[in-house]
């Protein structure tokens, strides 16, 4: 197999059966060619974010290895919201299902589609919270790195 990295993916939903739909995208990305699901931290219930007149959240993180490059795991994870059944909406809306890729190994990525490491980790609690859950070091590294900045 390629050189796998080491990637965190945020995940929430809001509609429908929230936890039934993050499970079936933790599926689909287990099921993605050269990747597998590694650690899946606990499911965190939060506020909406942006705007808040909507239905709670259900929010996750998920570390995985991938042979996959950012942008196919982009579009990867793109193919399995839409699978899970999410239809467009509009920016911080409602929706049954939202893969953010956070972190790609070391990797710096910046285009319209995708910047990484992804850009408000730290500013919001239903991302960092799940991800400390589960790489705690990660989370205090991207700390250290805010502080120098």
């Amino acid at each position: 197999m390629p050189s796998e990295e080491r990637v965190f993916l945020g995940l929430g939903s809001n509609l429908g059966e929230r936890e039934a739909n993050l499970r079936a995208a933790l599926d689909g990305i287990g099921s993605l060619p050269n990747t597998r699901v590694v650690a899946v931290s606990g499911f965190l219930e939060s506020a909406p974010w942006g705007v808040e007149d909507q239905p709670p959240f259900v929010n996750a993180a998920a570390e995985i290895r991938t042979a996959l490059e950012p942008e196919a795991l982009l579009a990867a994870v793109k193919q399995i919201e839409r699978d899970v059944g999410r239809v467009p909406t509009f920016r911080w809306g409602p929706r049954l299902i939202d893969i953010d890729i956070l972190l790609f190994g070391q990797r710096r990525v910046k285009t319209v589609e995708l910047t990484l490491p992804h850009p408000h980790v730290l500013d919001r609690p239903f991302v960092w919270q799940p991800l400390e859950e589960i790489a705690p070091d990660v989370v205090e590294e991207l700390r250290r790195a805010a502080v120098s900045l």
